[in-house]
């Protein structure tokens, strides 16, 4: 078995199954990971891995890294992106890499798209960008390094996650509003 079809296994027994999202997360997976000199077979603690899409593409490039939001590994942009940026945490090195919008005919067997996409040149795919992340402390893995209440709700908010209106410390909930209500 190739490691390609070692890690799309991980990447289904994670995600239930082989879509077209989990060849392009496990392809993203290879390549972001190859050009940070990383090997997707091995465990890389110091690697951060920012999504820019909550598809299936997420769910391979998060079992076949390893990277978690509870390590605070895994940062999730809600771009609607089909892209995801690789970090190493250690050299601060980082690259992206986005799939090439495909525009015309679409085919609806998702087996065939799948099938197709394990075999397309790289370049056919991908963009990869070498670029800089900036990552504050405050979203670096470990400890928190902030905590305060908000003065509305008073539940604890941390990481900075708070927002100082004329001294008034609140969280985003309170703040902004809430994605759920109270029943």
């Amino acid at each position: 078995m190739s490691d390609f079809e070692t890690l799309l296994e991980k990447a289904k027994a994670f995600h239930g199954d082989v879509c077209p999202g989990i060849v392009m997360g496990t392809r993203m997976t290879i390549a972001g990971m190859r050009e940070l000199s990383m090997n997707p077979m091995e465990k890389n603690h110091d690697l951060i891995v920012y999504v820019e899409i909550d598809r299936c593409a997420t769910d391979a490039i998060q079992a076949i890294t390893g990277v978690t939001l509870g390590h605070r590994t895994l940062k999730h942009r809600d771009y609607g992106k089909f892209a995801a940026t690789f970090v190493d945490s250690k050299s601060g090195k980082a690259v992206r890499v986005a799939a090439i919008p495909k525009k015309g005919e679409q085919e609806q067997d998702f087996r065939a798209i799948a099938q197709k996409l394990a075999t397309v040149p790289e370049s056919d795919l991908f963009t990869i960008q070498k670029v800089r992340v900036n990552i504050p402390d405050e979203d670096m893995p470990g400890l928190p390094t902030h905590k305060e209440f908000c003065s509305t709700c008073g539940e604890q908010i941390l990481d900075s996650r708070e927002v100082n209106t004329n001294g008034l410390i609140q969280c985003k909930d309170c703040a902004f509003g809430s994605y759920y209500s109270v029943t």
